[in-house]
């Protein structure tokens, strides 16, 4: 809901995260926290199958290259994240309409009935089912590159643990400081995607077309 405001000005925005949720829960009731669950959950299995195979494919055929292994698992980790972002981006379509639907719960179409709609009403293509797929390239492409490579390296260079506790803690660590470094990097993709499938500002007009002009216009309107 805040990656689709539009600045101070939006009369439809939230002043913070606890006004969110208490907007959220009033207009919405509690399931309204839970609006386009199910294409995530139908998505998961599909792209952790292809976001973790991919990477081992890539690091073999990287291999071959003499690369250094840092960048060899920052490369891989970009071609699985743009493999990944592929097979997600029609879920994300439909998940991101869902949730930015204000009606309650219960008012509110199905998955199904919402991806038919949208392929009814746009096609499978950029403005339809597959829209704002450069964004979705973007953000998984750079977040695996950056948490792959980062993951890897550092654990190569901090010693292995023989207490099974401390080396537990070792690997959480490095994969939540992996995980949030990406997060940080990648999130104006996640913004511009959330802007291109989400609700335009004026209906019948497309004012957020493209990932890097959706950038540029978010950051010349709200820094």
């Amino acid at each position: 809901r805040f990656q689709i405001q539009r600045g101070k000005t939006d009369p439809t925005g939230y002043k913070s995260l606890g006004d969110c949720f208490r907007t959220i829960f009033q207009r919405e009731g509690l399931l309204g926290f839970y609006k386009g669950i199910f294409p995530p959950i139908l998505a998961e299995t599909p792209k952790r199958a292809v976001k973790f195979f991919t990477f081992e494919q890539y690091k073999k055929l990287l291999g071959y290259a003499s690369l250094p292994p840092g960048l060899a698992f920052a490369i891989a980790g970009l071609g699985s994240g743009l493999t990944e972002a592929v097979v997600v981006n029609p879920f994300e379509v439909v998940k991101v309409t869902l949730q930015t639907n204000r009606n309650a719960f219960t008012e509110q179409p199905s998955s199904f009935v919402q991806a038919r709609q949208i392929i009814k009403t746009d096609g499978l293509g950029f403005q339809g089912l597959n829209k704002g797929l450069t964004a979705t390239l973007g953000r998984h492409g750079v977040f695996n590159m950056v948490y792959f490579g980062f993951y890897f390296n550092v654990k190569n260079i901090l010693p292995v643990n023989k207490d099974p506790n401390l080396e537990f803690l070792r690997k959480f660590g490095i994969g939540l400081v992996s995980g949030t470094i990406a997060s940080i990097i990648n999130i104006p993709f996640d913004v511009a995607k959330s802007r291109i499938q989400g609700p335009q500002p004026v209906p019948g007009e497309i004012k957020y077309r493209t990932c890097f002009k959706t950038m540029a216009t978010v950051y010349k309107e709200e820094g």
